[in-house]
C-alpha cells in the first residue's frame, strides 16, 4: 500500500440508507473489498424512517398477485410523465436493471419482497399505468435479534410509531387492513421484528455483515482525492481524526440529498420547502464533493416533495409529521388563505408539493401557503386525530385551531368567514353529487385507495361532507422527503463531467444524485426504488473494472 493511504479496498461507499447498503452487498459479491462509511451515529438514513416499499416495475413477484406487466408499457407509463425532463437512457436502465437487482438480493441475501397488491401506481390512469397495482414491493417482517449488537444502531423510525408492523397491515397499505392480532404483536416484540423501512434495512444490514462489510458510523467524507481527472479515493473525518482511503475500483456517493443545507435548498430548488422530513444529516456533502470533482449537476429544482405538518415535539421527536393519508379522507378538505380549495387533496403526495409552488403574480406571494387541513367531527369520530406519532384517538389536542362553525374557525385562522362558508357549501354539494368537476378528487384509482381503508375502490372513499362541527384546521407546510438533484450519471450511474464523459472512479445512487424520474415519482415506493437500482448499477460497474495502483 502506497504511503500516503490510511488504508485501501477495492470499492468505497458513502451513506447507509437503501442505495449504499445495496451498492456494498452487490459490490462484494462482485468479488470486491468494500469500506463503508455513514455521517450518523446509526445505520439506515431515511431508509430506515420510511413505509420501506420498493417500485419496480415488471418485477417477478407481479405474477403473484395476478398483474400483468412489460418493459414497454413501463417505459410507457414512466415516459408519459416525463415533461420532456428524463433522459429516456437513464429510464430504459432502471427498467431493465430493477428486476436482476431484485433476483440478485433475494438468491444472495435475506432481502427478501412481496408484492402489494391492488396498491396503484401513483398516475395509473396514464398510459401504462397500473391502477392494480403489483409495482409496490415490501419486505417481510424482519427480526432484529439477527442483528446481534447491530439491532440498537439502525436509526428508529420518528413517523411509523409501531415498528412491529408492515405497510400491509396499516390502513394505507392494504385494501381492508389487517393489522396483527394482540398474540402475534406481541410475539413479534418480544423477537423485535420489525416491518416498514426498518425491515427493508435491517435486511440489508444482515446481508452487509454477513460479507464482513461493518459500517463505519460518525464518520463523515470530507473530499475526494482527484488526481489526474480520476477519483482515487476519499478523505474521511472518524472519531479518531482523519484518514485517506484509497479506492481502487471506485467511490460510491450514496450520501443522501441536501435537503438540510439552507444555503444549497436557497439556491437549487424551485420553491419553498420549508419542512423536511429526512435525516438532519443530509447536508449536501456528497454534492459538494462531486461538483469540486467537476460533475455536471442536474434536475436540482426537485425534490421528493410532502405536505407536512408542524407538532409539539411531545407529538413527535422532530416536531413535524407526513400528512399522507389524513387528507384524503372523507369529511376534509384543504384551503389557503384565501378559505379556498386550491387543489385535489387525494392527489400523491409529490405531485402535490406543485401546489405549493403556484405564485400570486398581483399580490407577489405564494398563493396557498399557508394553508389548513379542515376537518369536522365527523372525521375525527370517524378516523381520530391521525397527524401526531401514535395519535389515533378521537380528541384532538388543544393546540389545534377550531370553531363551533366555519365562521368561527375562520376567526380563529384569521381567514374570511364568508370565503370559508361559500368553500364548504360548494365541497357538500359536489359530494351530494358523488363528483368534484373542481378538481377531479377521487376520479382516480389512487386517490380512492388513500381514502377510507374500508370503502377503498370507491369515490366516497375520499368524498365526504363537513356539516357538523366542531370544525378543526391543522397548518400544512411545504415539506419533503429528500431532494432528487446532483451530480449526473450515465446508466452505469458514472459521474458525468461537465462535457458528458465519465469521471473515472466516481459514483452516485439515491438522493445524492439527479433523479432519473425528474419531477415526477411513480408509484409507492418510488423514492427507495432508483436508489437501489443505480446502487447495483453503481457497483457492478465498479467490480467490473480491473485492479489498479496508486
Amino acid at each position: 500500500m502506497n504511503s500516503e493511504w490510511s488504508e485501501e479496498v477495492d470499492v468505497v461507499v458513502l451513506g447507509t440508507g437503501a442505495a449504499g447498503l445495496t451498492a456494498a452487498v452487490v459490490a462484494a459479491e462482485g468479488g470486491a473489498t468494500v469500506a463503508l462509511f455513514e455521517k450518523a451515529t446509526h445505520v439506515g438514513g431515511t431508509t430506515a424512517w420510511s413505509g420501506g416499499q420498493v417500485w419496480i416495475p415488471n418485477n417477478q413477484h407481479m405474477a403473484d398477485v395476478g398483474v400483468a406487466d412489460s418493459r414497454e408499457k413501463a417505459l410507457t407509463y414512466i415516459m408519459s410523465l416525463s415533461r420532456g425532463m428524463l433522459e429516456p437512457r437513464l429510464v430504459e436502465a432502471y427498467v431493465d436493471a430493477g428486476p436482476e437487482m431484485i433476483e440478485l438480493l433475494e438468491a444472495k441475501t435475506p432481502v427478501q419482497f412481496y408484492a402489494v397488491p391492488g396498491m396503484p401506481d401513483y398516475h395509473p390512469e396514464f398510459p401504462g399505468g397500473s391502477p392494480g397495482g403489483g409495482r409496490t414491493l415490501e419486505c417481510p417482517i424482519f427480526p432484529f435479534d439477527e442483528l446481534g449488537d447491530w439491532a440498537d444502531r439502525v436509526t428508529p423510525s420518528p413517523y411509523f410509531a409501531d415498528p412491529h408492523i408492515t405497510m400491509s397491515e396499516t390502513p394505507l397499505g392494504k385494501a381492508v387492513p389487517q393489522p396483527p392480532s394482540a398474540d402475534e404483536h406481541a410475539r413479534r416484540a418480544s423477537r423485535n421484528e420489525r416491518g416498514c423501512g426498518q425491515a427493508l434495512a435491517g435486511r440489508l444490514l444482515r446481508a452487509c455483515l454477513d460479507r464482513g462489510i461493518e459500517p463505519r458510523t460518525s464518520s463523515a467524507a470530507r473530499s475526494l482525492v482527484v488526481r489526474d481527472g480520476a477519483v482515487l479515493g476519499v478523505v474521511v473525518s472518524t472519531p479518531a481524526g482523519d484518514i485517506s482511503v484509497r479506492a481502487r475500483r471506485g467511490v460510491i456517493l450514496a450520501s443522501g440529498g441536501f435537503e438540510w443545507n439552507e444555503e444549497l435548498v436557497r439556491a437549487f430548488l424551485r420553491g419553498p420547502m420549508t419542512a423536511p422530513v429526512s435525516m438532519e444529516t443530509n447536508t449536501g456533502d456528497g454534492l459538494i464533493m462531486a461538483m469540486k470533482a467537476g460533475a455536471m449537476i442536474s434536475n436540482m429544482r426537485e425534490a421528493w416533495w410532502i405536505p407536512v405538518g408542524i407538532v409539539p415535539k411531545h407529538a413527535n421527536p422532530m416536531g413535524r409529521t407526513l400528512v399522507n393519508g389524513q387528507r384524503t379522507l372523507p369529511h376534509s378538505i384543504m384551503v389557503n388563505r384565501r378559505g379556498r380549495r386550491f387543489t385535489n387533496e387525494a392527489a400523491n403526495y409529490n405531485a402535490f408539493g406543485a401546489a405549493f409552488h403556484v405564485e400570486d403574480v398581483s399580490r407577489f406571494e405564494y398563493a396557498n401557503l399557508p394553508c389548513w387541513l379542515v376537518f369536522d367531527q365527523n372525521y375525527v369520530d370517524r378516523y381520530g386525530f391521525r397527524v401526531s406519532s401514535g395519535g389515533h384517538g378521537s380528541e384532538v389536542p388543544s393546540w389545534i385551531p377550531r370553531g363551533d362553525t366555519p365562521r368561527e374557525l375562520a376567526a380563529a385562522l384569521g381567514i374570511d368567514g364568508d370565503e370559508l362558508e361559500h368553500t364548504i357549501e360548494r365541497w357538500n354539494g359536489l359530494v351530494a353529487d358523488g363528483h368534484d368537476p373542481d378538481y377531479g378528487r377521487g376520479d382516480s384509482a389512487f386517490d380512492c385507495w388513500w381514502g377510507d381503508p374500508y370503502r377503498k375502490g370507491r369515490r366516497d372513499a375520499t368524498l365526504g361532507p363537513l356539516d357538523r362541527g366542531p370544525f378543526y384546521a391543522f397548518e400544512i407546510q411545504s415539506g419533503c422527503l429528500g431532494t432528487k438533484g446532483g451530480p449526473r450519471v450515465d446508466p452505469d450511474a458514472r459521474v458525468l463531467d461537465l462535457d458528458g464523459v465519465p469521471i473515472s472512479g466516481l459514483y452516485a445512487a439515491g438522493n445524492v444524485m439527479g433523479s432519473p424520474f425528474g419531477m415526477t415519482y411513480g408509484g409507492p415506493g418510488g423514492t427507495l426504488g432508483p436508489a437501489m437500482v443505480f446502487g447495483y448499477l453503481a457497483a457492478r460497474h465498479a467490480t467490473a473494472q480491473a485492479n489498479t495502483s496508486a
